[in-house]
C-alpha cells in the first residue's frame, strides 16, 4: 500500500507547497472583497472561512469524487497518479483561479470572466453552455435521489405515495426552489457544513475500513487493466472528472467568492477544498481497487459491480468496510450529496443569468422571475429520456475546465504574472477534450489513430494562439475594475 500512502502524503504536502506557489503568483491582498463591499444579504454575504471551506467542498464534490474515482479505478491503480497530480497541478489551480478572479471582478460568474479575457464571442458561448449544463446537472441530481428514495422505502415494505418517484422528485424540486431563492446563509450556510463533514467522515471511514478489514491496496501499475481494453487516454482522464479537475467547479467557485471576507482565504477555500476532494477520490479509487477481486489481472469485479449501478457499488463498499454504520453513511451520501450539488447548480444558473441580463437579485420579485423558469425547465427535463445527453456531461465538463484555465492564463498575462501555472494544464486539458470528442462512442467515435494526433495538434494550436495573443497590446481589465470600484466608493 506504499503507492497509496505516498500519493496521500503528496496531496497533503502539495496543498502547502504548490498551493502556496499559486497563492504567491496571484498575490491576494487586503482590498475589500465583494462580500464586504456589496453585501446584499442574499448572494453577497460574509461567512466564516471554515464554513466556506465545507460549503465549497460539498458544492464541488457531491458524489463526483466517489463515482468518478470508482469509474477511473477500472483502468487500475494508475488512476492514483492522475488524481494526485491532476488535483495539485490542474484542479486546485483551476478552482483557485476562478474563485480569485471572481473576487477581483465583483463576484462575476465564469461566463462573464471569460468574456473579459477571451472576448464577447466566448462569453456568449459560455453563458449558454453554463446555464444548459447547470440545469441539466441540477435535474439529474434530483431524479437519481428521488428514484433511490422510493426504491429504499419500497424495499422496507412501504407502499403508496411514498414509493412514487414523481412524488419525491416534486419534493426535491420544491426544496431546490427554496434553496435557490432564499439568501445563501439561510439554508446552504447552515446545512451544507454538516453534509460536508459527513462526506469527509464517509471517506475516512472507508479508508480505515480498508485496513481494518484486511483488504490490500495494490501498488501503482502503469498497464491498462480495464476489462474492455478501453484506452486510458483520454477516457480515464475524463471519467475521473471531479476527482482531479472539473469545469463544474468553475460555476461553483463564484458562489463562495461572493462570501469571502478577505482574498487571503482563497488558499484554503478554493485550493484546499479541491485537495480535500482529491483525497476523497484517492480513498474511493483505492477502495474500488482493494475490495473487488481481479480476474486475469483485470478489474473485472469492480466493473461488474459498477454495472449494477454506481449507488449500488457505493452501498456495497460502505457495507464491506464499515458495516451497519457504513450503510447509514452510504444512504446519506448517495441521497443528500447529489441533492446538495443540484440546488447549488440551479443557484449558479440563476446568478449566471442575472449577470447576463444585469438583473439585481436583492428584490424578491426579481429573484422569482429567474427562479421559477429555471425550476420549470428542470421539471420538464426530468420527464425526458436524458441518458444520451448525460453521456456528454463528462466531456462538456472538462471542456469548460479547459476554457476556464485559458481565461485564467490571459488574466495572469495581463497582470504580468506567471501564466504558465495555468497555461500548461490548459494545454493538457485541451488535448484531453479534443481527443475525447473525436474518439468517444457518444461523440465522433473515430479511430484513436485519428483522434490522438488531432488532439495533440489542437492543444499545440491553442497554446500557439495564446502565445501569439501575448504579443499584442494588453488591456488590463482588473485595473479598469479597480478604477470603477474607486469611483463607486467615492
Amino acid at each position: 500500500m506504499i503507492s497509496f500512502l505516498v500519493c496521500l502524503c503528496v496531496l497533503v504536502a502539495g496543498y502547502f507547497i504548490y498551493g502556496g506557489i499559486v497563492e504567491k503568483v496571484y498575490g491576494p491582498d487586503d482590498r475589500q472583497t465583494p462580500a464586504v463591499r456589496i453585501n446584499d444579504g442574499v448572494d453577497f454575504v460574509v461567512m466564516p472561512r471554515w464554513k466556506l471551506f465545507l460549503i465549497q467542498l460539498l458544492n464541488i464534490a457531491g458524489l463526483g469524487p466517489i463515482y468518478g474515482a470508482l469509474a477511473g479505478a477500472q483502468w487500475g491503480t494508475s488512476v492514483f497518479l492522475w488524481i494526485t497530480l491532476g488535483t495539485l497541478l490542474a484542479g486546485g489551480v483551476h478552482d483557485f483561479s476562478v474563485g480569485f478572479m471572481s473576487m477581483r471582478h465583483d463576484g462575476a460568474s465564469v461566463s462573464e470572466l471569460t468574456g473579459m479575457y477571451l472576448g464577447n464571442i466566448m462569453k456568449t458561448i459560455m453563458r449558454v453552455f453554463s446555464v444548459v449544463l447547470l440545469v441539466m446537472v441540477g435535474t439529474v441530481f434530483a431524479v437519481g435521489p428521488a428514484g433511490l428514495i422510493s426504491l429504499l422505502i419500497g424495499n422496507q415494505g412501504g407502499s403508496g405515495l411514498l414509493t412514487n418517484t414523481t412524488f419525491w422528485l416534486a419534493l426535491i424540486l420544491v426544496y431546490y426552489f427554496i434553496a435557490t431563492f432564499v439568501p445563501i446563509d439561510k439554508i446552504i450556510g447552515k446545512l451544507y457544513p454538516v453534509f460536508g463533514i459527513c462526506l469527509i467522515v464517509m471517506a475516512v471511514g472507508v479508508g480505515i475500513g480498508i485496513f481494518t478489514h484486511g483488504y490490500t491496496i495494490p501498488e501503482i501499475e502503469l498497464s491498462n487493466l480495464h476489462p474492455s481494453s478501453t484506452p486510458i487516454w483520454p477516457m480515464m482522464f475524463v471519467s475521473v472528472a471531479c476527482g482531479a479537475i472539473s469545469g463544474f467547479h468553475a460555476t461553483q467557485s463564484p458562489l463562495m467568492a461572493r462570501c469571502c471576507k478577505t482574498e487571503k482565504e482563497s488558499h484554503m477555500v478554493f485550493y484546499g477544498a479541491m485537495v480535500c476532494e482529491g483525497i476523497i477520490a484517492l480513498v474511493w479509487a483505492a477502495a474500488g481497487s482493494a475490495v473487488y477481486a481481479r480476474t486475469g489481472g483485470l478489474t473485472a469485479g469492480l466493473t461488474e459491480m459498477l454495472g449494477n449501478g454506481q449507488a449500488a457499488c457505493v452501498y456495497d463498499i460502505c457495507t464491506k468496510t464499515m458495516g451497519g454504520f457504513g450503510i447509514v453513511l452510504a444512504m446519506l451520501g448517495v441521497i443528500a450529496c447529489p441533492i446538495t450539488s443540484g440546488d447549488t447548480a440551479f443557484r449558479s444558473a440563476r446568478l449566471v443569468i442575472s449577470d447576463w441580463f444585469k438583473v439585481d437579485q436583492k428584490p424578491y420579485m426579481k429573484r422569482l422571475i429567474l427562479c421559477v423558469p429555471l425550476l420549470l425547465a428542470g421539471a420538464f427535463i426530468s420527464q425526458l429520456n436524458y441518458n444520451v445527453i448525460w453521456r456528454y456531461f463528462s466531456w462538456s465538463n472538462q471542456t469548460l475546465a479547459m476554457i476556464a484555465l485559458w481565461t485564467a492564463s490571459m488574466y495572469l498575462y495581463r497582470n504580468s504574472k506567471n501564466y504558465w501555472i495555468t497555461a500548461v494544464p490548459a494545454t493538457f486539458m485541451s488535448a484531453v477534450s479534443v481527443t475525447y470528442f473525436f474518439c468517444a462512442p457518444e461523440c465522433l467515435h473515430l479511430s484513436t489513430m485519428i483522434a490522438y494526433p488531432v488532439g495533440i495538434i489542437a492543444a499545440i494550436a491553442f497554446l500557439g494562439l495564446f502565445i501569439v495573443s501575448t504579443r499584442k497590446p494588453v488591456v488590463n481589465n482588473e485595473k479598469k475594475d479597480d478604477h470603477h470600484q474607486h469611483l463607486h466608493t467615492a
